[in-house]
């Protein structure tokens, strides 16, 4: 059965995740892993729980997601799949990261593009992606229907939707994947956001006051 584990990193408070399950085999999605202490507290959990990891995974590429994309793909020899369309937002990252006072290793490209109704497997474990564009043109969810459980990137928070005012961005766009690719889920499904505390779909569905 799929575990997560959460990491808050960088400026930006931004919520990093390793999937794993009893096999060992585990991914990890949106590595914001920044400082050398950042990196470490990742590291160190792969290492002492023993796991394998396999993936590496964008929900979407805004700099605050992806700065610790090269340092996983060395470290694990892994490539990166994301949505084709953020392609330009990951590119974009390292010429702006400098303006915000950010300098990061330049994250690998993709070699591998993730689409609505692909399965990422890994272990026992299958993860559906649902297309969710809106906060920026490619952002992707990871669903896992044995757990009822969804990765929500910078989406849906609790109380709260993704940001739609920077480039690619777009609110109408955003409301549409919620309501067509999330609120159709069970109302029992936890959601793991990009940034806070996890919530559930059955909560925002009743309290989230852009989407009530």
């Amino acid at each position: 059965m799929l575990s997560i584990q959460s990491f808050t990193f960088n400026p930006f408070q931004e919520n990093t995740y390793i999937l794993f399950d009893e096999s060992k085999d585990c991914v990890i999605i949106d590595p914001g892993c920044y400082t050398a202490q950042e990196r470490t507290e990742l590291i160190s959990f792969i290492e002492n729980n023993g796991l394998n990891p396999l993936k590496l995974l964008n929900t979407h590429c805004h700099i605050d997601h992806v700065l610790g994309n090269s340092f996983i793909s060395d470290k694990y020899k892994l490539e990166l799949e994301i949505n084709q369309l953020d392609l330009p937002t990951l590119i974009a990252t390292t010429v702006y990261g400098p303006t915000m006072g950010i300098f990061m290793d330049k994250s690998p490209e993709p070699t591998a593009f993730l689409e609505e109704g692909d399965v990422v497997k890994f272990g026992n474990t299958a993860l559906d992606v649902l297309f969710t564009p809106g906060h920026s043109p490619g952002s992707i969810c990871f669903y896992d229907k044995e757990t009822q459980t969804v990765i929500a990137g910078d989406v849906l928070f609790q109380g709260s939707i993704g940001r739609t005012d920077l480039p690619g961005g777009n609110f109408d766009t955003l409301i549409n994947s919620i309501r067509q690719k999330l609120f159709t889920l069970d109302d029992r499904v936890k959601v793991y956001p990009g940034h806070g505390p996890p919530t559930g779909i059955g909560f925002e569905k009743k309290h989230n006051p852009f989407l009530t």
